[in-house]
């Protein structure tokens, strides 16, 4: 349901209107800019070698702004000539027993919900392509997984999958599959109409495909104030609302929302619809919410970046050695919101062995094990996702490591 535009004229006059900006979702033109950043790393996970690469790899500015006509939120400064996605963009979840579990379950829930057994699945920014081994792996299938950043060294070898090394487009649009599924790459994605509607081009009149996409759930980002949570690579942010009127929009026909992970993942199940007939859901109606966290987010999270500068200077004041545990996205975009550098706090702790002897980009921190703690001993760990926390203390129990989880 939509305000009275008396009401939505009020409410953009308490953000600043970006009149040129258009939407990339729905073509809406002028967006309320609610968030910004100036001079973040433009890419958080790629492995830098030095930290001399890593302080001087590129920066670029993030400028969020809302459309009040569908509730997309982009990056109205975004430039995708900036990213470099390789072999050295290192993304993979896959150590991790909580992601595992999750990961498992869900492929299991999907194979059973879509009977995909012997089908032909193909994964749009497959990774490093655990999650379609998997869905090959349980159901028998036969995968293609499509990815710039994708590893050949890493594939332990499967003769029913097969990758291809490069950034999914038209010329791959002759791939059919009874599945199509893109996990965590939307949000990477600019021009967001276009790049699913290439996806439903690519489908034709293959009406029985499966459409499963999961990016990432910027109404909990909103709600909880996740200010690390928002970074460059990430241009595009959608609720279960925006998601489903775009892919409407581009063809599908919407079968369910939902949110996993604590709430940090958002899901859309569809189906192509042959006349652009496809009914509302009741999840979808989130504008009033969508305008509401808007304003309240855009209040609040000066407010919020400061009491953790505040938090983690007393500990500094006070002597305490401190490392961040999580040295991926959320880490870099914390602590160059936080301003922290390598001077204050040396260390990043990561489980993903590649990483090891690399340096976070743009603050310089040396990414180690969790080993190295055996022997550093600090006396605060900041844990930078909260689903992380009972498998962080395990493992510092392990390891007879004792110190105070900070987490956010």
């Amino acid at each position: 349901m939509q305000q009275p535009k008396r009401d939505r004229d009020t409410e953009a006059q308490d953000l600043r209107m970006d009149a040129k900006a258009t939407c990339p979702a729905c073509g809406a033109e002028g967006l309320l800019i609610f968030y910004e950043a100036e001079r973040v790393p433009v890419h958080s996970v790629l492995l830098m070698a030095s930290r001399e690469q890593a302080l001087h790899y590129p920066k670029g500015d993030i400028r969020l702004g809302f459309c009040d006509a569908c509730g997309f939120i982009t990056n109205t400064v975004f430039d995708p000539t900036l990213h470099e996605y390789s072999s050295r963009y290192e993304e993979t979840q896959a150590y991790s027993p909580t992601f595992n579990e999750f990961h498992h379950s869900l492929a299991q829930r999907l194979i059973e919900r879509y009977d995909l057994h012997g089908k032909d699945i193909i994964e749009i920014g497959c990774g490093k392509g655990e999650f379609l081994r998997l869905l090959c792996e349980l159901g028998n299938n036969r995968g293609i997984g499509v990815d710039p950043a994708y590893v050949p060294e890493r594939n332990p070898g499967d003769e029913r999958v097969r990758f291809i090394k490069d950034f999914y487009s038209e010329q791959y649009a002759h791939l059919r599959g009874d599945f199509i599924v893109c996990k965590m790459t939307l949000e990477h994605i600019h021009a967001v109409e276009s790049f699913v509607g290439m996806v439903r081009r690519s489908i034709g009149d293959k009406m029985n495909a499966t459409i499963f996409f999961q990016l990432p759930n910027v109404t909990s980002i909103l709600r909880e104030i996740v200010f690390w949570d928002m970074y460059y690579e990430h241009c595009s942010y959608f609720s279960k609302g925006s998601l489903a009127r775009l892919f409407r929009r581009c063809g599908f026909h919407v079968h369910a929302l939902s949110t996993e992970y604590n709430d940090q993942y958002l899901t859309i199940e569809a189906t192509p619809s042959r006349h652009g007939e496809s009914p509302q859901l009741a999840e979808e109606h989130d504008m009033v919410e969508l305008r509401s966290l808007v304003r309240s987010f855009a209040s609040l999270y000066p407010t919020t970046i400061h009491k953790w500068k505040h938090r983690v200077a007393c500990l500094f004041d006070n002597g305490k050695k401190v490392v961040l545990w999580g040295a991926g996205s959320k880490g870099v975009a914390f602590l160059t919101a936080l301003g922290i550098s390598y001077e204050t706090m040396p260390y990043a702790v990561d489980i993903n062995p590649h990483k090891h002897g690399t340096f976070l980009a743009g603050t310089g921190q040396e990414i180690v094990s969790p080993r190295f703690l055996t022997t550093y001993r600090p006396d605060a760990v900041i844990v930078m996702n909260s689903i992380y926390e009972e498998e962080i203390r395990k493992e510092l129990t392990e390891l007879g490591v004792e110190t105070t989880l900070i987490t956010l």
